[in-house]
């Protein structure tokens, strides 16, 4: 007896084991005619009636299909050998039927991945192969149908108290925020405006990423790969843009080998022209550092939101911002989550909060779906008197990784020459108000009857 029979018979017979893997299995599994029939003609019945069917039912289904009459008494004859139970164990069963779909899915993949590289499938090109057979391999069988909060105590208690992976900073007061770094599947976005220092930023935590062993994949539609690797190459050798321009070059390879010896992460820059690259163009990407350098990135950079376009939406098909931008936060947000990453990106300040001292989320130029989308958002702001100390303060908007109005504002140190950001003295720190209010408004309190603010 051959598996697809059995699998067939127990769809019948056993309503445990068609209620476990019915939603895993599919049509395109089954290649002979008379199989594909008859596992079209079970889906059909136990969506409508939702128990499996009988002999005699699927009897009765079989006579409604376009057959001939060989066709009919074939099909007939099959159904014969569906009568009667089975012994098999059900565990068994399931296991059996889970190698039969993934064995299955990755065939049906090569075959679709042939039609591509031959050119009888017009729809799809060849960047899409390594995606279908990511996801061939992926098939598997996963029963959780959600989280039952009495049932599932132990696993919440495990789940509170398990210490989360996270990619952490070395700036201090980040941390504090953050409680520990970045968390993967999270989007996170800078808010400033033109020039305050948002690629400064994600090239000084793209460069602290590398340095503490992390592979981090920077995709740059601003500026040119060159031009960020020579802010990364000031940062991590630890000179001056100008005197970057002076190293001869047997001393700019010796300090390139000295970072290589203290790490073994790895940077990848890649350019795409300016509004011509969204979600589906990185995700070949990082398919292609797969196969092509087996790297797999750790931490995203995107720099920045507002220049990329939407795989989903077109330009100008009458989408407005709001909704066109909130498409591809939503995109790039998917994108962490299906490749298990953090992701940092930026975004530009409205003309009105350019040159203001206190942003707020209504100074997020072109759509505000884009805060509502990220899990952290803060601002980078500048002054004449900010950068007399060579500081920038940063004003968080939006957090889910902690309380929001914990260091709310706060300061970091710029060393624009150089690249860098580095933590401030705590001095710097205590004239700041975190709510945004006077000394006088934060220690006052006023008396509204039993409550005091």
């Amino acid at each position: 007896m051959n598996l697809e029979l059995v699998i067939l018979k127990n769809l019948i017979h056993n309503e445990e084991y068609l209620r476990k893997v019915l939603p895993f299995l599919k049509p395109e599994y089954f290649v002979g005619k008379k199989e594909s029939a008859i596992f079209t003609s079970i889906i059909e019945f136990t969506n409508k009636y939702n128990t499996p069917p009988s002999i005699e039912a699927l009897r009765i289904a079989v006579n409604d299909l376009n057959l001939s009459q060989d066709g009919f008494v074939e099909l007939n004859f099959y159904i014969n050998d569906l009568e009667g139970g089975d012994s098999s164990k059900i565990d068994w069963l399931i296991d059996q039927t889970e190698e039969f779909c993934k064995d299955k899915s990755v065939y049906n993949a090569l075959m679709d991945s042939v039609a591509i590289f031959d050119g009888s499938d017009k729809e799809r090109d060849t960047g899409t192969i390594p995606k279908l057979l990511t996801d061939a391999l992926a098939v598997s069988f996963d029963n959780s149908v959600g989280h039952d909060y009495l049932e599932d105590a132990a696993s919440r208690y495990e789940f509170y108290h398990r210490k989360e992976s996270k990619i952490p900073f070395d700036l201090e007061y980040f941390n504090k925020i953050t409680k520990g770094g970045l968390s993967t599947k999270t989007l996170n976005v800078i808010l400033a405006g033109t020039g305050v220092g948002k690629s400064l930023f994600m090239c000084h935590v793209a460069a602290a990423c590398m340095a503490q062993g992390k592979n981090v994949l920077y995709i740059t539609m601003e500026m040119a790969e060159e031009r960020i690797a020579e802010r990364i190459d000031a940062n991590l050798l630890n000179v001056t843009m100008d005197e970057l321009m002076s190293l001869n070059e047997e001393s700019y390879i010796k300090k390139v080998e000295r970072v290589r010896s203290k790490t073994v992460g790895k940077l990848i820059i890649k350019e795409y022209p300016t509004a011509s690259a969204s979600s589906a163009h990185f995700r070949t990407l990082l398919n292609e550092l797969n196969l092509k350098r087996n790297f797999e990135p750790d931490i995203i950079f995107i720099d920045y939101l507002n220049i990329c376009c939407s795989s989903r939406l077109k330009v100008g098909s009458n989408v407005n911002s709001y909704t066109y931008v909130k498409a591809i936060a939503e995109e790039l947000r998917g994108l962490a989550v299906e490749y298990n990453v953090p992701l940092v990106t930026a975004t530009q300040t409205t003309r009105s909060g350019f040159g203001s001292s206190d942003p707020g989320m209504e100074d997020v130029s072109e759509s505000f779906g884009l805060p509502a989308t990220a899990d952290m958002m803060f601002a980078l702001i500048s002054s004449e008197e900010l950068e007399q100390m060579d500081q920038i303060m940063v004003k968080q908007l939006k957090n889910r990784y902690s309380d929001l109005t914990h260091h709310k504002r706060f300061t970091i140190g710029i060393d624009r020459a150089k690249m860098k950001l580095y933590d401030t003295e705590q001095s710097s720190q205590n004239d700041i108000i975190d709510a945004g209010q006077t000394s006088a408004t934060k220690t006052q309190k006023k008396d509204f009857g039993n409550f005091k603010i």
